[in-house]
């Protein structure tokens, strides 16, 4: 006889449904994990979701890990960590809103309905969702409220921040915000400058093509200096990002870390094992990322080659 099939415990069951598997759950897997955690809708299933993102924060500085877990629209389940990284000015690091907006941004998410995060969204966060269309009406949950007697409760962006400045404030209404296609000019490309001894070769036109890819979706409207930056692992994997502008200056996502983000969502390697990377912006932009790129690569991947591509607007 064969051996008997042992069906796992309700509590078991919604154990699993808890556990994150990725950085983007789909909306047929959302589902289902609702149903096995017990939860009537996915945007219940968030705050369960929290504590195995905060598993994924890498804090070697802080120590204090933070996760956030979002819906979007289209019923896609994202997740977001904060990153740290040694050697480097605070100001380098990623906040795990910016982590979960930026993967959302990436998968081609339309518009963000809920987070729920382990902490109160910092005052950087909560300018930083101001560029996310609606932003005023996106649900926030914060679970630790509980450690506070308080009984988690979904609030709303606005109730944290009143009278806020954002993209109202400098644009008009038909730019495209974050979480919204982008196509950025960028003109035509000028004879690249070769860095750290780049060969050329086929993860050389790969790295540039993801770059320009990313410069070109980059949410780049208050500089209008688009840029994208492009990482290869030790196996010859991209991953890219662009720059995330904000109303605000300060909270802006910058390119470098963009990609990063892409890298950790994708399950890669640790950005230390990064060992070529370029840079695609424009010639003599007002807003540059070349030297910062360089200091994060010095301090995180050293020995990784590097080519900057710049690009000369066809009116220039």
């Amino acid at each position: 006889m064969g051996e008997e099939q042992v069906a796992p415990r309700p509590e078991a069951a919604a154990a699993a449904a808890a556990e994150l598997t990725g950085f983007v759950i789909s909306a047929e897997e959302a589902e289902r994990a609702a149903a096995a955690a017990g939860v009537a809708t996915v945007q219940d299933l968030l705050p369960l979701l929290v504590p195995s993102a905060m598993k994924r924060a890498i804090v070697p500085i802080s120590r204090f890990p933070v996760g956030a877990v979002g819906l979007g629209a289209s019923g896609r389940v994202y997740v977001g960590v904060n990153l740290e990284f040694s050697g480097l000015p605070l100001c380098h690091s990623v906040h795990a809103e910016q982590f979960l907006v930026a993967n959302a941004a990436a998968a081609g998410e339309p518009a963000l309905r809920a987070v729920a995060v382990s902490h109160m969204p910092c005052g950087h966060c909560r300018q930083f969702l101001q560029e996310i269309r609606g932003a005023s009406g996106i649900q926030i949950l914060v679970t630790t409220d509980a450690d506070e007697d308080c009984a988690p409760e979904w609030r709303t962006v606005a109730s944290l921040l009143l009278r806020p400045f954002g993209p109202h404030d400098l644009l008009p209404e038909n730019v495209p915000l974050v979480l919204e296609a982008h196509d950025n000019p960028l003109g035509d490309p000028v004879v690249a400058t070769v860095a750290n001894g780049f060969a050329a070769g086929d993860l050389e036109a790969r790295l540039r093509e993801a770059a320009e890819a990313a410069a070109r979706a980059a949410h780049a409207p208050y500089s209008e200096c688009p840029s994208g930056f492009a990482v290869a692992d030790g196996d010859g994997r991209i991953y890219a990002g662009g720059c995330l502008e904000s109303a605000a200056y300060n909270p802006t996502l910058g390119p470098v870390q963009a990609a990063i983000i892409a890298m950790v969502a994708a399950e890669g390697c640790p950005a230390g094992d990064v060992v070529a990377a370029a840079l695609v912006e424009k010639e003599r932009a007002a807003v540059a990322q070349e030297a910062t790129a360089r200091i994060f690569l010095e301090a995180v991947a050293p020995h990784a080659i590097f080519h900057v591509y710049n690009y000369k607007p066809s009116d220039a």
